[in-house]
């Protein structure tokens, strides 16, 4: 099994590292177009270019030798016009490009001219420059054996009016492949800048030696033509082949290395064809592992690919030899397993602390984390999954029923909670005003989506305040204060629990009528004074709520705002106890409606401002004493 598995990782690591080169190649062969590419797009939005030589010639020959010191890996530069006039510069750095030139001794660059095709006076030079743009020698040579009008890049750029991509092929002045990117001018489509890549300097990118020392790389065109390849032997046999014959010889190109026919062949199947990937295959008895990616950019060189290629031996030869080791390495386990018999008990206690400790948190309602971790011990894994769903179970428990009743629920020292009891609490009863018209404008799912952001922001506020949130009654709520946990400043914290919410609750109207949903018009009523807090149900249902006529006093409270005109009517009750921490205005006294005795009612404005006379700000507004 250690061998299996290490064979298959050996191989799994061999595709990453293929992988990772792949896109290195990708990359570096872009690099090396992309230069010269960029350098003919800026080329064909120069005015100086357009016109046909020899005029503006000084400028046209300054650029192009600029471009080809930025651009190393460029063999010449040129223009073509359609009256078949020409003007190239030749980076002639390589001995080969001198030799074919015949160029003197110290050339730099060589520019080759034809201007005038069509005159008496044809202009058809080829000019020697050295390292500082200097003339070392001017010739004249033969112009009709050239016409850029009849080349290939010419003719492709004219007819589809766009960038194109051409080669290999073999250029007409050095008689060297090359790949050449060609574009036309803005103000003059039949006007065409051209750049030249010699193949040698595509085949310096392909090195897979880090990989295996029996690797290679190579790229193949949209035409299944070997391009370029690692192998320096291999790569000169290529350039020769398309030198001498003006062209490739693909059965000739293919015998260099007989893994190419089968490449061909994966990458014009899926899953190949489009987006590359790793495949296997056997070549002479040999099995080897490829991985081919396309190397297109910016629409140019559609069809090209480059392939990886390592011997699958090369990949797992490692494994095999660790496969000795990993013998004795068993001997070794064998006494480590008497060490991990010792540190077994160990594990058993860590595993049930944590269990203890998961028991804790739940008992808290602290579901923050993944709860407690596997263990390699079933009977420890059986009671966490048992300790996990009552996680799960008390979590979701907690979204129906108030977290603090919970936590008494769970808590067996405490029995609070099983007997109603009358106790002082302040309760807070919100509603939205024309709920029912807004849920006959808008669909269930709006009116649901429009009420949980609602309902998550009072919930919110509450908690923050110390409240209890007892219950969601359609669109309105039902607070509670100082039950089921103690709160001295019941009243108060419930009294900046609910301007929090009339302020909040108007942000969120604004961002509702900014994109275009309801209003939501809260009213507010706050009461405080006794109920009785508990559980109240039958045996096999409960509920945890308040009952008494400080409840119904609270929720009669809030429909009042809609008869005074009020946002927040709190009872003198309420009034009484923060009347110095809040300013009220006096509303006068009513009779509300299931109860006999009459009560005043204040309307909450919020926080009382210091010095501020509080019995002005009683007596503002309406005065009255009576209302029905």
């Amino acid at each position: 099994m250690a061998f299996s598995q290490g064979r298959e990782a050996a191989i799994l690591a061999g595709e990453r590292q293929m992988r990772q080169m792949s896109l290195r190649l990708v990359e570096g062969y872009k690099n090396t177009l992309v230069g010269g590419y960029e350098a003919v797009a800026i080329a064909s939005t120069l005015p100086p270019l357009i016109s046909h030589p020899p005029r503006e010639f000084e400028a046209k020959q300054v650029f192009f030798l600029e471009v080809l010191r930025n651009v190393p890996n460029a063999t010449s530069i040129y223009g073509g016009y359609p009256d078949g006039s020409y003007i190239q510069v030749i980076n002639a750095a390589s001995p080969h490009v001198r030799t074919a030139l015949s160029a003197p001794t110290g050339t730099a660059f060589a520019v080759r001219t034809i201007a005038q095709r069509e005159e008496k006076d044809v202009i058809s030079t080829l000019r020697f420059l050295d390292a500082d743009d200097r003339l070392l020698e001017e010739r004249k040579f033969e112009y009709a054996t050239f016409d850029p009008r009849q080349r290939p890049w010419y003719k492709l750029v004219v007819r589809h009016g766009a960038p194109v991509s051409v080669g290999p092929y073999v250029t007409g002045t050095l008689k060297v492949p090359t790949l050449t990117m060609a574009v036309p001018m803005n103000g003059d489509g039949r006007v065409v800048i051209g750049i030249n890549i010699h193949l040698e300097t595509v085949s310096r990118l392909l090195d897979a030696q880090e990989i295996s020392p029996r690797a290679r790389s190579y790229i193949i065109d949209e035409r299944n033509r070997l391009v370029a390849h690692s192998d320096a032997a291999m790569m000169s046999r290529i350039l020769g082949t398309w030198s001498v014959g003006r062209g490739a010889d693909e059965t000739a190109a293919r015998s260099l290395d007989r893994t190419v026919e089968t490449v061909v062949r994966l990458r014009q199947s899926p899953p190949y064809a489009s987006g590359g990937g790793a495949a296997g295959f056997d070549v002479d008895g040999v099995s080897y592992l490829a991985q081919i990616a396309p190397i297109t950019f910016s629409g140019l060189f559609k069809g090209s690919s480059v392939a990886i290629v390592v011997p699958l031996e090369d990949l797992v030869s490692q494994a095999n030899r660790q496969l000795a080791r990993n013998f004795a390495m068993a001997a070794a386990f064998v006494i480590t397993g008497i060490a991990a018999a010792i540190l077994l008990s160990r594990l058993i206690s860590r595993s049930l602390y944590q269990l203890a400790d998961e028991a804790r948190r739940i008992g808290d309602l602290d579901f923050a984390g993944k709860g407690a971790s596997h263990s390699w011990i079933s009977e420890i894994n059986t009671l966490a999954s048992a300790l996990g769903a009552s996680r799960r179970a008390i979590s979701q428990f907690a979204l129906y029923v108030p977290r603090e009743v919970v936590r008494q629920i769970v808590d067996p020292a405490r029995t609070s909670l099983v007997k109603a009891k009358r106790q002082d609490v302040t309760v807070l009863f919100t509603d939205i005003r024309d709920f029912t018209t807004i849920s006959e404008q808008h669909s269930p799912e709006d009116v649901v989506d429009i009420l949980s952001v609602y309902f998550e922001l009072l919930n919110r506020l509450a908690e923050h305040h110390d409240g209890t949130v007892v219950q969601y009654l359609g669109d309105s709520v039902f607070v509670m204060w100082n039950a089921p946990v103690a709160d001295v400043c019941h009243v108060e914290n419930a009294c900046r629990c609910v301007i929090a919410m009339k302020a909040e609750v108007d942000d969120l109207n604004e961002n509702n009528r900014n994109n275009g949903r309801p209003e939501l018009v809260t009213r507010f009523g706050l009461h405080t004074g006794q109920a009785v807090v508990g559980s109240f149900g039958a045996v096999a249902r409960q509920q945890y709520t308040a009952m008494g006529d400080t409840i119904n006093v609270s929720s009669r409270l809030e429909g009042l705002n809609k008869e005074f005109g009020t946002s927040i009517l709190a009872s003198a009750a309420v009034e009484r106890v923060v009347r110095d921490l809040f300013a009220f205005r006096s509303i006068g006294t009513v009779k509300v409606k299931g109860r006999a005795e009459t009560l005043d009612i204040f309307e909450l404005l919020g926080d009382r401002e210091p010095g501020a006379d509080l019995e002005n700000a009683k007596s503002t507004g309406s005065t009255g004493t009576n209302h029905r």
